[in-house]
């Protein structure tokens, strides 16, 4: 018991000493909803999570680990700032968001693994690799039900489903931020519930665009000779 004890000591102290530059200091739970918040989100908007912390950082609404004070730099705000307005607009638009998913399938996953790895930053290398996993696999599996979600959606030939998913996601990732932020508990468990809702619509709609392909084969495809 000793043993497990010294070794979560030192897993916890480098960190503790590490984000003692604000008003208070953030414990490891917090760390680790916050982690894996940056991680799941980003699967979903990664310019409005690196805007949105940032912003938090800024106007002192949350006092951010050292790892993650670059988003606060107003070069970077600003960035991040231009790519959350592309993006608002272009995940609204039936086609160009599932083309938008695609271009940027290579770039949310490391993304959301790299900011929940600046949580622990290098001052604590063994949790930032753990955080690192961890957030790659829950923006992969974010990405995923967005991007299944969307396709299955855009089979649709109103505008409206898709703007409406579109917002729903927005929402999201507004409340995953703030509810790690505020009630990391509340957010394990809310995760917990969401990863497994995804798992099941992915396999669901999964099914649901084989089916259409099918469809789409027959009617496309050579007539039978008789």
């Amino acid at each position: 018991m000793d043993r497990l004890t010294a070794f979560w000591q030192t897993l916890v102290e480098p960190t503790s000493t590490a984000l003692a530059h604000g008003t208070q200091v953030i414990d490891m739970p917090a760390l680790l909803a916050l982690a894996a918040a940056l991680g799941w989100a980003s699967g979903l908007r990664l310019y409005a999570v690196l805007f949105m912390v940032g912003i938090a950082g800024l106007l002192g609404w949350s006092p951010l680990p050292q790892g993650l004070q670059v988003l606060q730099h107003p070069a970077m705000l600003a960035v991040s700032g231009a790519m959350l307005f592309v993006e608002f607009f272009a995940d609204k638009i039936p086609g160009l968001d599932s083309l938008w998913d695609i271009l940027h399938s290579v770039i949310r996953v490391p993304g959301g693994a790299a900011l929940a790895a600046a949580v622990f930053g290098a001052d604590n290398g063994t949790m930032a690799v753990v955080a690192g996993l961890l957030g790659g696999s829950l923006a992969a599996t974010s990405f995923a039900g967005k991007a299944t979600t969307r396709a299955a959606v855009n089979t649709s030939p109103e505008p409206f489903s898709n703007l409406a998913v579109s917002l729903l996601e927005d929402g999201l990732v507004v409340g995953a931020l703030w509810l790690a932020v505020q009630h990391p508990l509340l957010f394990a468990i809310a995760l917990t519930i969401t990863l497994v809702l995804t798992v099941l619509l992915i396999v669901v709609l999964f099914k649901f665009l084989k089916a259409i392909g099918r469809r789409l084969a027959s009617w496309f495809g050579p007539s039978p000779a008789y």
